[in-house]
């Protein structure tokens, strides 16, 4: 069968493209599958400034899409470039420069890298996102946020200053205070207004250990209280939370608090669970290194890679809801959601963000003091397009539900 992707006949005249059928293959799909596979025109693979230059100037005047990507986790087309050109950053993956308090990395560089060349010198970034194995400018370009975020921002809010590649092709730095405005464009920009090539990133010091605290709640009222309560008086240096559906059709929730220690210090229990109204009977506390905490999905994505639900379609939904709407919110939606929904890996998330943390113009969050992420990150079966489709129809009445609210969505669809 012949390949539907239309040739363009300046594709042969640039030589850090490549038409390769399995390149092309590659380019196409994403961590979401939730879209159909897009096959670019060509797949760059660059490997300096230069060469993006060169690709984005060319891209420009043929009039040729030109979407960056690296490790694809996008999850609803977003690293997808349609009869365009899929700019492949992972051969620009360098850690150049590590000093007390910044590292200078390429775009194309993943966080489990830079965790393990900062960590052995007593350093770490302030936002790691839960899944290290992500790029630095692809989290960069939507926000990156975590369990850290409460007390340090987004992963935008720590970058001191950006090397990038406009879409004319001209290589410009920029910070704060150097071409301010192009810096706030580019962080959280989706990739709409150039193409991050380097980052100098924030470092704090690291601890050498963490407790990992899991408290368990049966109301989603207590649940959002004590979880308001951390937020504020910053008790733990990690904060997130989840909701889990039951076989009885009613939810439980669990706050996961972690607090960072180097030994032979520990931290001090008492003053971390006074107050809260968790099933005391029911707390979870474990000791890990600090690299172990950081990294502890590594083991359950191996997992799902070999039993397969890792390549299964993942039709998540990321939403802020405002503080004053989040609990009557939640208990609508949840009370319509039952493990059938959400697959059998999929994962509820809710925990607080406090506005004053985030600078980064361009991630937009609902106009109260406190935000609550709440992330459905739902399992399609695979080989099933009904169940899919209920999955993203689903997403989308809920997206407006919250938007109604004056909620904001972290991850959407693509601009294009």
């Amino acid at each position: 069968m012949p390949d539907p992707t239309p040739w363009h006949p300046a594709l042969n005249q640039h030589d850090l493209l490549t038409t390769d059928d399995a390149a092309l293959t590659e380019a196409a799909d994403d961590f979401g599958r939730t879209t159909t596979p897009a096959r670019p025109l060509a797949v760059a693979r660059p490997t300096s400034a230069d060469d993006i230059s060169a690709i984005l100037r060319f891209a420009t005047k043929h009039d040729l899409l030109m979407v960056p990507q690296a490790e694809r986790h996008s999850t609803a087309g977003q690293a997808q470039a349609p009869n365009g050109i899929a700019l492949d950053m992972r051969g620009l993956n360098t850690i150049h420069d590590i000093t007390d308090d910044r590292v200078v990395v390429d775009a194309g560089a993943r966080w489990s890298q830079i965790l393990d060349a900062t960590l052995p010198l007593g350093a770490a970034p302030p936002v790691l996102t839960d899944y290290l194995d992500l790029s630095v400018g692809g989290t960069l370009s939507v926000g990156g946020i975590s369990g850290a975020t409460h007390q340090h921002g987004l992963q935008t809010d720590n970058v001191l200053e950006l090397d990038a590649v406009t879409p004319d092709g001209t290589r410009v730095t920029c910070s704060p205070t150097l071409n301010p405005d192009l810096f706030n464009a580019l962080r959280g920009g989706k990739g709409r207004h150039g193409v991050i090539v380097r980052a100098t990133l924030r470092l704090i010091p690291a601890h050498s250990h963490a407790r990992w605290f899991r408290l368990r709640y049966d109301h989603l009222a207590t649940f959002l209280a004590d979880q308001r309560t951390l937020m504020t008086e910053g008790r733990f240096h990690h904060l997130e939370g989840q909701a889990k559906p039951q076989a009885n059709g009613t939810w439980t929730y669990c706050i996961d608090g972690v607090a960072y220690f180097t030994q032979p210090d520990a931290p001090a229990e008492n003053r971390l669970l006074t107050g809260l109204a968790d099933n005391r009977d029911a707390l979870e506390a474990n000791d890990l290194t600090y690299h172990g905490f950081q990294n502890r999905l590594a083991d359950d994505v191996a997992l799902l890679r070999t039993l397969g639900p890792w390549q299964h379609p993942h039709p998540w939904l990321n939403l802020f809801l405002p503080d004053h709407a989040a609990e009557q919110t939640l208990a609508e939606i949840l009370s319509a959601l039952g493990p059938q929904d959400i697959g059998e890996s999929g994962v509820v998330i809710i925990y607080p963000v406090p506005r004053a943390r985030i600078s980064t113009p361009q991630v937009r969050l609902p106009a109260t003091p406190t935000a609550f992420l709440f992330s459905i990150l739902r399992a399609a079966p695979p080989d099933d397009p009904i169940a899919l489709r209920r999955m993203l129809e689903d997403n989308r009445t809920l997206q407006q539900q919250v938007m109604s609210t004056g909620g904001t969505v972290y991850l959407g669809e693509p601009d294009r």
